[in-house]
């Protein structure tokens, strides 16, 4: 699984897991974390494999983010340059902290826990060591408190659902889902996009046309293959062109059409966490990390904190 793939697991473990489609039936509400256990002790980890304290960063000189691989605009290599938001973002905290940043580019596993066992907490069964920092980490409470091995704290950003469309296509307006069922929408395969076109009844199956990344179902659209374009406002934003423009429509039956970005940092490690919120809360106070994503073409949404 690669980078851009990544929304979608975000919003299948989020966006169905606590109420699933509107219209069903609502569990109870709780207090948060209610009926959870405490956390837990780790097993079988070796000493080496607990990352590195605040002070120890401070004392080495360096700090390293794990940010995902092939994932524009938020993290990618070009010609062996880390580039992205996530990769200015991470110089910005590790600057707050009087550091450098070393940045480590990794693939996403099938789920989101595999991601946080392998980079933050315990590292990789072979040759694998947890990094300080993961950037790119869905904020959520209820999920939160099952995973009690991570503090997930350092909100930055909001993402959501967007589409793209055919200016000359739609000149009155944007598009509304439904009309995908007459007109072709590419997605990203196998995405939340995807699944929500083709499973409630908002697209016809044989208007959507699957791509294998949001940016190349744009590459589509640019091409005139399709009309519109279903994904992750970040990853639309980076690939507009001048015929194209974007908007963000109601999605009916959709329980959650956004989440909030954070951090994830092992538990092990507290005083770190606080010290890299602090400095994503300077950098929303003083406007540095809106900078960060006009810099890449990118709309900003500032998340709740």
């Amino acid at each position: 699984m690669t980078g851009p793939q990544i929304g979608r697991r975000v919003l299948l473990a989020l966006a169905f897991a606590a109420l699933g489609w509107t219209g069903g039936n609502p569990r109870p509400a709780l207090a948060a974390c209610e009926g959870m256990p405490p956390e837990q002790r780790l097993q079988n980890t070796p000493r080496e494999d607990i990352g590195r304290s605040l002070d120890r960063i401070r004392e080495d000189g360096w700090i390293e983010f794990a940010l995902y691989e092939n994932f524009q605009p938020w993290s990618w290599d070009e010609n062996g340059t880390p580039r992205g938001i996530d990769v200015d973002l991470a110089e910005m905290i590790a600057a707050d902290l009087g550091v450098k940043a070393r940045i480590r580019l990794v693939p996403s596993g099938e789920t989101l826990d595999a991601d946080l066992l392998n980079y933050v907490y315990r590292g990789a069964a072979v040759d694998g060591h947890v990094s300080n920092v993961m950037l790119h980490v869905p904020y959520d409470v209820a999920y939160a408190c099952r995973f009690d091995q991570v503090v997930f704290t350092g909100q930055y950003a909001t993402e959501r659902l967007a589409v793209a469309y055919d200016a000359e296509s739609y000149p009155e307006k944007g598009p509304t889902t439904p009309v995908f069922r007459y007109d072709p929408v590419g997605v990203e395969n196998d995405s939340i996009s995807d699944f929500f076109l083709t499973s409630v009844g908002h697209g016809a199956i044989d208007k959507v046309h699957r791509y294998k990344s949001t940016a190349a179902a744009m590459a589509g659209l640019k091409a005139h293959e399709v009309m519109a374009v279903m994904g992750p406002r970040a990853e639309i934003d980076a690939q507009m062109g001048a015929a194209q423009k974007v908007h963000e429509p109601p999605l009916l039956g959709l329980a959650r059409n956004k989440w909030t970005l954070g951090v994830a940092v092992s538990f092990q490690h507290r005083p770190l966490a606080y010290a890299v919120d602090d400095a994503i809360a300077a950098g929303l106070a003083d406007g540095r990390i809106p900078a960060i994503f006009a810099k890449y073409g990118v709309s900003y949404m500032a998340p709740a904190r």
